[in-house]
């Protein structure tokens, strides 16, 4: 069952609206190498549009619902979608960027969707002249065929100009059993467990879509937060039974940040496995999450190119502070230094990896860009770290956000997980400006809590009481919000261009 506010939709209704959709779909020429676009929240018709679409081998290709028309262009062309399904309150914001041929199905905005949002009641409804998704679904006979199953395809971040859609291979029958046994590693998530699984990431993102639909075909309970609220998640765990999560740092920040009267208030027991990803976590923070809601908390690496080659547990989280774990079954990890030499224990440089157990990809559209990331088989990102003595990765920063000051290296990394456990920061980005003595100095990038003022002098302080003194920004600058990617990470290319000249 999947319960959505007080609505909820079993499983063989799932089924049956699936085999509906897929009809449909394949009346509207969606099959291989023709995906479906899909501009929706976390809600019932993300569920129905993407296994209806893979069921037919057809990619589902999900939007960002933050992207605005000329972004979602962008995405619409490069990916060759040939239908669009979208939430009626998102179509206002992408209407000019939507081809006037594209076959557009719009799905009504709940109610629990739009409490959390603070949308207004006129934009939930679907527009007079389109065509809405539930009475087009049910107007398809059910299509009989045994499901395919297809990847979606994922468009990343675009820090360096537009995003790239990753594309996998189909796979094998024999790599869909082994991603289904990592998926038990990392997620958790196994059959005829009893599993109730909270899922609050966006589903445009790899590792909420991968968790969510796991979830899914393991038929598991799901239960769709629309909106992150710290509190309101210890509600829905208590009130659920919830066992499984899947989440970010930056949620353990916030729901630390509670007061103890209410971390104390929900019955937390029912929890099982909890994993997060997607952004470093600072040490103290893993720390206290173990402290509080126990050896639940556990936590994987990889990204939307590589899969998840490493993962570890809480207790080899207080083992080895710091670390993201080691390499589990299908995962290679390797550093190469910049000459493409391979580094032994503790020599950090550029970190190489990939997941076995899932298929090949490509970039849409942008081989050349496959090429230029790989490696003897692996993928880059560009992140740098190195591998202990023991096989555990550790993570240095990005390679592009690395400072060099005055010749010395340094991490904004170490600086962030810092500030991050100051009193009312809310969130942070430190990243390196241009300085006529040292060649970069440092900035941060700070987004106070609601309601919260800081000071530069007070934040510095913070800093060297925890931090060597070349590690202090120089400069702060305060954010009403921080500017963010299309996966929700902080977008530092478009802090720094408000310091660098163009083309640096």
């Amino acid at each position: 069952m999947i319960i959505a506010g007080d609505r909820t939709l079993d499983y063989a209704a799932l089924e049956a609206r699936v085999a509906q959709a897929a009809s449909g779909f394949a009346a509207l020429g969606l099959g291989p190498g023709a995906p479906v676009a899909l501009m929706l929240r976390n809600d019932f018709a993300f569920f129905e549009a993407s296994a209806a679409a893979s069921a037919l081998g057809a990619p589902s290709v999900p939007l960002n619902w933050h992207l605005k028309a000329e972004e979602v262009a962008y995405i619409l062309a490069d990916s060759g979608a040939r239908a669009l399904i979208c939430h009626a309150d998102l179509l206002p914001q992408i209407r000019a960027g939507v081809p006037a041929a594209l076959p557009l199905l719009i799905v009504p905005t709940p109610p629990e969707i739009a409490a959390a949002f603070g949308i207004d009641a006129a934009l939930t409804r679907v527009p007079d002249g389109l065509a809405a998704w539930d009475a087009w679904r049910d107007g398809q006979p059910a299509r009989a065929d045994a499901p395919l199953r297809a990847s979606a395809i994922i468009y990343t971040s675009g820090t360096t100009g537009k995003p790239k859609g990753v594309v996998r291979q189909p796979m094998r029958p024999e790599q869909a059993a082994a991603a289904e046994r990592v998926g038990a590693i990392t997620y958790g998530i196994e059959p005829g467990q009893g599993q109730v699984v909270l899922l609050n990431g966006p589903m445009y993102h790899s590792a909420p879509n991968s968790y969510g639909n796991l979830a899914a075909r393991q038929h598991c309970t799901i239960v769709l937060q629309p909106r992150f609220d710290p509190e309101d998640l210890l509600r829905l765990i208590e009130r659920h039974r919830v066992t499984h999560i899947h989440m970010v740092p930056t949620m353990f920040v916030r729901l630390l940040r509670l007061p103890d009267e209410v971390k104390s208030r929900y019955d937390l027991s029912s929890l099982r496995f909890v994993v997060h990803g997607a952004a470093p976590c600072p040490p103290a923070v893993k720390r206290a999450m173990i402290e509080w809601w126990g050896p639940v908390i556990h936590e994987y690496f990889g990204s939307t190119e590589t899969g998840i080659p490493v993962w570890h547990s809480a207790a080899e989280a207080l083992a080895k502070p710091g670390t993201v774990g080691r390499a589990i079954e299908g995962g290679i990890v390797r550093i190469f230094g910049p000459g493409g030499e391979a580094l032994g224990p503790n020599e950090t440089g550029e970190i190489f990896m990939r997941q076995t157990a899932i298929s090949d990809f490509d970039y849409h559209h942008k081989p050349d860009a496959r090429t230029d990331a790989g490696r003897d088989g692996l993928i880059s990102v560009g992140d740098v770290g190195y591998l202990d003595e023991d096989g555990y990765l550790f993570l240095r920063d990005r390679k592009r956000d690395m400072v060099i000051s005055g010749g010395v290296n340094i991490y904004p990394i170490e600086i962030e997980n810092a500030l991050i456990t100051m009193p009312g920061v809310r969130d942070c980005a430190v990243f390196g400006i241009p300085d006529e003595e040292f060649g970069e100095q440092l900035c941060a990038a700070i987004e106070a809590e609601p309601g919260v003022t800081l000071a530069a002098a007070g934040v510095q302080a913070y800093l060297r009481e925890r931090l060597a003194n070349y590690k202090v920004p120089k400069v702060i600058a305060f954010h009403e919000a921080l500017p963010r990617e299309a996966t929700g990470k902080i977008f530092k290319r478009k802090l720094r261009e408000a310091y660098w000249p163009p083309g640096r």
